[in-house]
């Protein structure tokens, strides 16, 4: 929900710093033009959005105060693979933006711009629609609305649960008559996340490279990612039990008749194949986790014995048993060709205790 037209037609149309949200300009201090995006405006008269938007603001007498929620945001994100799959173009997401806003949101004034990519580079295009919370036109009532007042002229726009519901269904229903793929909305989409949790991780990890960077330019080790992976373990698990209700739930809803043998078939299969990657992905986490941890734990072992010994000033049969394993004494091979030549060399291999043979720099 935005409180200024102006911030959002410039969000849309000139390139923002994804963590900040704020205007990113060049060495003159001048706004960075986006290097692609479509955009157009509906039901403004010819006129700017922002400016038709104020205009019917005085005229029905709203959206004067400060605090008050003078536009909505939505957004659809269609998946990176419809493009190179399904021949998604930001020209055909825009012409679909477009109708689904003529659609769900009559008689409101509206810019519609697609974007080729999101902030993660994963090649999503996606469609921002932003309309004016006044409506300037009485419409049908539709299947979201809830009071007579939703229909009426001069009143404003309510997203409620039961909209939010109603839109995803939508977006899947243009998805599937496309010919684009889709997930599930109503029962959750695959790796969910929410979008605080997203911006954290975002954050996290764009805090993380910049020390690890420092850290590797002094030749310092960066920093374990334990914490990253328990959490996706964690995730994965969460959704692997959250599938195994949803099945549960789409059975039961195919046996009631509430969705046909097709899409049953077509839903489970797709809920089938996530789980069982899920099932992969977690067993690999699970594994990387162990081999960690038993990693650290036999360094930490060896480091005691180090600590034990500071200093030293004989090598003793004692101290030799702490500190190593084995030693592995390769045979000697010749270096100037003849098979009893005085110039040999032999390989020596010493395995310290708990951590194995360690590479030294030459």
């Amino acid at each position: 929900k935005n409180a200024d037209y102006g911030a959002a037609e410039q969000y849309l149309t000139f390139e923002h710093d994804e963590f900040t949200m704020k205007p990113t300009l060049d060495k003159n201090g001048r706004l960075l033009p986006r290097d692609d995006y479509r955009i157009s405006s509906l039901n403004c008269g010819g006129e700017d959005f922002a400016i038709a938007c104020m205009r019917s603001n005085l005229k029905y007498g709203k959206n004067q105060k400060r605090e008050d929620v003078k536009s909505h945001h939505y957004i659809i994100s269609f998946d990176p693979r419809d493009a190179p799959d399904n021949g998604l173009t930001v020209d055909r997401a825009q012409a679909l933006g477009e109708e689904f806003c003529k659609t769900h949101f009559p008689g409101h004034q509206a810019l519609v711009c697609t974007h080729p990519d999101g902030h993660n580079h994963s090649g999503n295009i996606h469609v921002h629609i932003v309309i004016n919370s006044l409506r300037i036109a009485e419409v049908p009532l539709l299947p979201y609305m809830e009071r007579p007042a939703d229909t009426r002229e001069g009143c404003k726009h309510r997203c409620t649960d039961a909209a939010m519901e109603y839109f995803k269904a939508e977006v899947m229903e243009m998805c599937h008559r496309e010919n684009l793929y889709q997930i599930d909305l109503l029962n959750g989409s695959k790796n969910r996340v929410t979008e605080r949790e997203y911006w954290a991780k975002r954050k996290g990890q764009a805090a993380l490279d910049k020390e690890n960077a420092s850290q590797a330019a002094t030749g310092e080790p960066p920093k374990r990612r334990n914490a990253a992976k328990k959490k996706e373990l964690e995730a994965a698990e969460k959704r692997i039990a959250e599938l195994s209700a949803i099945f549960k739930r789409l059975y039961e809803d195919s046996v009631a008749g509430r969705i046909s043998d097709e899409r049953f078939t077509e839903l489970s299969a797709d809920y089938e194949a996530e789980q069982k990657e899920l099932k992969e992905k977690a067993a690999a986490l699970q594994s990387e986790l162990s081999k960690t941890l038993e990693a650290t734990a036999n360094a930490e072992k060896f480091m005691k014995v180090v600590r034990k010994y500071t200093s030293f000033e004989e090598l003793t049969p004692t101290l030799l048993r702490e500190f190593v394993e084995k030693i592995v004494i390769h045979e000697s091979e010749a270096l100037d060709g003849k098979r009893r030549g005085k110039l040999r060399r032999q390989e020596i291999e010493i395995y310290y205790s708990f951590v194995g043979k360690v590479e030294l720099p030459d």
